[in-house]
């Protein structure tokens, strides 16, 4: 008697379809994306028709003029800097000479007329008129031009920071992180009393011989 061959048992497919969107799901509740990358900075609204009244004239002691070239080389008011001395030569900058008005190394300052800075900080409260102008060449590196874009944010921040210690005994960190809206608001003050200014205008080419005549000084 010839021996019957065994049947051979498929397997049940129709539920891996169901596992599979389970996994997904799972995979994408649990996978953390990172937000913290990137430049957090609003750009202005565009702008159709240019406007019938020029722009006011802005003194030249009140502009902080940074370059880069497409060799990647850094000019700093005509003077040849490397990456690592931005932060500093921004921060004093931005901070200025308020007790001698005077000194054209610094930005102009007038008395706030704001309310809320009036309430918080008095009404001779100084603040500067200072900008930062970044002007990058077309053949700029994108790695220098984050690294320019950090040191100057890093500036701002370490300026609000020191202010808010001064005034509060907490950094602007702290205060804008707090829950407390009574911190939040006094973050916003300080925001306002050392706003921040970067002039970006449109990348061009760059003299390379300008760069490297303040590299040579």
């Amino acid at each position: 008697m010839a021996r019957s061959k065994r049947e051979l048992q498929e397997i049940n497919a129709g539920s891996m379809a169901d596992i599979a969107f389970l996994l997904l799901i799972f995979f994408l509740v649990t996978t953390t994306m990172d937000t913290d990358t990137g430049l957090v900075r609003v750009l202005p609204p565009f702008v159709e028709e240019d406007p019938l009244d020029p722009p006011p004239p802005v003194n030249a002691r009140n502009v902080f003029v940074v370059l880069a070239n497409a060799n990647d080389n850094m000019l700093v008011e005509d003077e040849y800097m490397v990456i690592d001395d931005l932060k500093d030569a921004a921060k004093e900058f931005i901070i200025g000479s308020p007790s001698n008005p005077d000194d054209m190394r610094f930005p102009e300052f007038k008395k706030v007329e704001d309310p809320e800075l009036i309430q918080v900080f008095g009404a001779n409260q100084l603040i500067s008129k200072q900008i930062i102008s970044l002007q990058n060449d077309r053949g700029t590196s994108y790695d220098l031009y984050i690294q320019i874009q950090d040191q100057l944010a890093a500036a701002y921040r370490e300026v609000r920071d020191e202010v808010g210690m001064e005034k509060f005994g907490m950094t602007y960190t702290q205060l804008a992180a707090s829950n407390k809206e009574s911190d939040k608001d006094k973050a916003n003050a300080i925001k306002k009393l050392v706003p921040q200014r970067i002039s970006e205008a449109e990348p061009k080419d760059i003299d390379q011989a300008r760069v490297a005549a303040g590299r040579s000084n």
